[in-house]
């Protein structure tokens, strides 16, 4: 067991790190942060940052002997820096969890391998690749790069073979050409798995996006229980397949027949997961600290219904939002992530609305979201 007064080093120094720093020093335990920013926002609250970029191998290392145990916040770190880390210090997820998963294409394998459902795919390099692979799995479809796309970055969609020119700046790098799913609703698991075996998931939480990006969050989600217990059951499968330590986020899509479709696997902690923070007994923070740490697992019991909604940058285009918007309701709890400078699609923060509402907890919550915003934002 890593025991209060010891160290975790987090390879990332954005909101992740910052929240794990946080519950870390609530349980007594000590962070190091490698992060490219000076004074990001995990290095505003861990006890020490290594500024270097996270592929910094030399610095990787170093970090690695300053700790105890080492964990990440961001899954797009070479492995040859992980297996380095490796060979010094206990390190979770492991290199070879990572490996697979930071990769589009293997993490669809891995996937088919082991018989879990998912949408049809290919793999794409070129654009005759391309034209043969749509008509594979068919219009409408979505064009990914295999690495470093996310938030809707690195994406394209094809609603028919008209769109097959316009995916040129996406194929400058190899690519999986996946179906689009008429889905009902996007939910996500999120559980931990502890280095005995042990797992324990939280309340599944449903999500809406817009632009690619997570907006709002709604836990529990609107499904019944003999719906729920399969979804539940996939992302622990998947999770032991895995051999994961910690918190592992599992997207799904289920589809207006009820059926199950694994969307992405993020062996992390989640921005789908932030409502944990406010409204359930452990949060998913402190959660996978529990676990990279052998240290028994915390209750997931939620107190009652939450909304997670996101802050992008795009809020500042006019100023400092209005905060006593949010400030002033007793059933509001608002984090930022201490970001110097707000960028369109940038996520600078959150708020949680707590509780239930004659309307509804999530319309409410969004007029407080409505209230923040310029106009031209609330009707896209």
């Amino acid at each position: 067991m890593i025991l209060p007064g010891q160290t975790v080093g987090i390879l990332g120094g954005g909101q992740l790190g910052r929240f794990l720093s946080i519950e870390a020093r609530l349980m007594g335990l000590k962070t190091v942060v490698l992060d490219p920013t000076p004074g990001s926002p995990a290095g505003q609250v861990c006890d020490r940052q290594i500024v270097a970029p996270v592929d910094d191998a030399k610095a990787a290392l170093e970090l690695a002997l300053l700790c105890d145990v080492v964990t990440l916040e961001w899954e797009l770190i070479p492995a040859p820096v992980l297996e380095a880390i490796e060979a010094v210090k206990p390190l979770f997820p492991s290199s070879k969890v990572i490996r697979l998963i930071q990769d589009r294409l293997t993490q669809k394998d891995f996937l088919h391998k082991h018989g879990f459902p998912q949408t049809p795919y290919a793999e794409v390099s070129n654009a005759t690749e391309l034209k043969k692979a749509a008509k594979k799995v068919g219009y409408p479809c979505i064009l990914k790069r295999r690495t470093h796309g996310y938030d809707g970055k690195g994406q394209y969609r094809l609603k028919s073979a008209k769109d097959l020119p316009g995916a040129a700046a996406t194929l400058q790098a190899p690519c999986v050409l996946e179906a689009m799913v008429d889905f009902q609703r996007e939910v996500s698991v999120i559980t931990a798995f502890g280095q005995d075996g042990q797992s324990r998931a939280f309340p599944l939480a449903e999500n809406v996006h817009r632009n690619g990006i997570l907006h709002s969050t709604v836990a529990p989600a609107g499904i019944p229980i003999p719906q729920s217990d399969p979804v539940f059951a996939l992302a622990d499968k998947i999770g032991r397949a895995l051999g994961h330590v910690g918190v592992m986020a599992v997207e799904m899509f289920q589809k207006k027949d009820g059926s199950i479709l694994v969307n992405e696997i993020a062996p992390r902690v989640h921005n789908s997961g932030h409502y944990t923070l406010g409204a359930c007994a452990t949060s998913q923070f402190e959660q996978h600290l529990r676990a990279v740490c052998a240290l028994p697992m915390g209750s997931t019991a939620i107190d009652g219904p939450s909304v997670m909604i996101n802050l992008l940058g795009e809020l500042w285009a006019g100023g400092e939002p209005r905060w006593k918007e949010l400030i002033g309701h007793p059933y509001v709890k608002l984090f930022l992530y201490g970001k110097a400078k707000p960028a369109p699609g940038r996520k600078m923060g959150h708020f949680l609305f707590l509780g239930e509402h004659p309307d509804g907890p999530l319309l409410e919550a969004e007029r407080l979201y409505s209230r923040l915003v310029p106009a031209a934002l609330v009707q896209s």
